[in-house]
């Protein structure tokens, strides 16, 4: 039996407790004094709400049924009358079902603890008959009931919604009260399914690739440092499976993917989380060209398996099209649109210093070239790339992976794919030349040494495997908390169950 010692540290909380608070817990206290257990080890419970819900579907109204089941549910509506007493049961995936408590069938004591003990946000045990009442209401008319759980904080009030900060910090609660927040739940899997499918489908392998790194690789970005006590050494979060992936290749495995976390030690906003979810792939023999294809397939197919469409109308109303073939642009292109003048690959970096004080942009003084051209496109297309489009053909000296563009001089074979605004994927044709990747990363510590912290440093296992031949690949990295930005309207906060927050101030 749950107990509270008395003079515990427990019992001097209580007492500064807010009133509800309080006195939900003193009827806790008093269901114990009682010989209640307020949390038993198990409850009837013979069939789910959607089971009921199923297998009665068509029942006529005022009809009993003589089946006898027992459910459980969270009561989120209460109405206590004299005989007679109604609730509303919610399950985990929201399903509903009104529960009847009559002063002939539960008894006059039965009858006055559920008026007394129980309050809304409690969940309960109810046996009884499946019935539908006399305005064709499908209910459960109960004969015995029990507590399965005493809810010692009251559920929000439905005329004052929490916050989205509220909600992200209590998830629990808003999975509880919100029909959004348990879709979104649910989306996220059916999403990983529909991926692994596609890729499948494809004859792509998955593996796993290791999350604590001797250097971290694969990406331009600052990391997570921490401390192996039983190796004594220090080792790296995982900002990106790519070079573990690439060994996979070297290996034969020549279609290989992984979704996994990565971990960034950057900034956060609507589109960015320290912690979040990617799907990398390889493919030997492909080029950026086979991997935009893919990207597009991973999207279109995703939306088709949740919505039945590739049209998917966002939480707001507004319907975003994700079908058909996606439009492309040049990134040289619309940076010299955007900055009304012609820019390319080989513009120096002082005309691009020139160009960005033109155009109200503040410079890091550590930027490189390929940087500096990089930022002035996010600057002049901010809020411009809503349709799905591929931006192709980036500066080489931001991109050491990647290989170089077959006839265009500075510039790699590697897309960004835009929708709403944001960055969705990136694919590339990859380097596979040792010799070549030894120079890119070798100049990538140079900068490293010089104070940028998103270069990457010399990765001698990487190379080796390189030594032993690396046939020729696309790539392909997608976030998947931005894919479902991407098919919800929704910020990444919303996509990700447990996000990253700071602790609440005392």
């Amino acid at each position: 039996m749950t107990q509270t010692p008395p003079n515990s540290p427990a019992t001097a909380i209580e007492d500064d407790l807010p009133e509800q608070l309080r006195i939900r817990r003193e009827k806790r206290s008093e269901l114990i004094a009682k010989g209640v257990e307020p949390y038993p080890v198990s409850v009837s419970r013979t069939k789910s709400l959607a089971q009921i819900r199923a297998t009665y579907i068509e029942l006529p109204i005022d009809t009993a049924t003589g089946d006898i089941e027992s459910v459980t549910g969270r009561i989120i509506f209460k109405r206590d009358t004299g005989k007679l007493c109604f609730a509303t049961l919610r399950e985990g995936d929201g399903t509903e079902l009104q529960a009847m408590f009559s002063l002939d069938k539960v008894g006059e004591d039965s009858l006055n603890s559920w008026k007394s003990e129980i309050d809304l946000g409690d969940i309960v045990s109810v046996t009884g008959e499946i019935i539908t009442s006399k305005r064709g209401e499908l209910s459960i008319l109960a004969n015995t009931w029990a507590l399965a759980a005493k809810s010692l904080r009251p559920l929000p009030n439905d005329h004052k919604p929490m916050s989205e900060e509220t909600r992200v910090r209590m998830r629990y609660v808003d999975l509880i009260v919100r029909p959004e927040a348990r879709f979104n739940a649910r989306l996220r899997p059916a999403v990983m399914r529909s991926l692994r499918q596609t890729f499948q489908a494809r004859d792509y392998l998955e593996v796993e690739t290791p999350m604590l790194q001797v250097q971290p690789g694969g990406a331009a970005a600052r990391p997570f440092k921490t401390r192996s006590n039983a190796y004594d050494m220090d080792l790296f979060l995982r900002i990106a499976p790519e070079l573990f992936l690439k060994r996979c290749v070297v290996g034969g495995i020549e279609r290989v993917f992984e979704i996994n976390r990565n971990f960034r030690n950057e900034g956060a906003d609507s589109s960015h989380s320290p912690e979040f979810a990617m799907i990398e792939s390889y493919e030997a023999y492909g080029d950026w060209r086979t991997t935009a294809d893919l990207a597009r397939a991973l999207v279109q197919e995703s939306a088709m398996s949740i919505f039945g469409s590739t049209k998917v109308t966002h939480h707001d109303g507004r319907v975003s099209d994700l079908g058909g073939t996606w439009k492309e642009i040049s990134l040289y292109d619309a940076i010299s649109e955007g900055v009304g003048e012609s820019v390319t690959a080989l513009t120096p970096i002082a005309e691009l210093k020139k160009i960005a004080v033109n155009i109200g942009m503040k410079i890091d003084p550590n930027w490189i070239t390929g940087k500096l051209a990089e930022e002035i496109f996010e600057h002049v297309t901010e809020g411009k790339l809503n349709e799905p489009t591929f931006v192709m053909g980036f500066p080489i000296d931001n991109a050491p992976l990647v290989r170089e563009h077959r006839t265009i001089s500075g510039v790699v074979e590697k897309w960004d794919l835009y929708v709403d605004g944001f960055e969705l994927a990136t694919g590339y044709s990859e380097l596979i030349d040792p010799v070549i990747q030894r120079e890119r990363l070798v100049e990538q510590g140079r900068l490293s040494a010089k104070g940028d912290v998103e270069a990457m440093n010399v990765d001698e296992d990487f190379l080796r495997a390189m030594e032993y031949g690396m046939p020729p690949m696309g790539g392909l990295g997608m976030g998947v908390d931005r894919l479902l930005m991407a098919l919800t309207g929704l910020g990444i906060r919303e996509t990700i169950l447990f996000p990253l927050v700071k602790p609440e101030s005392d």
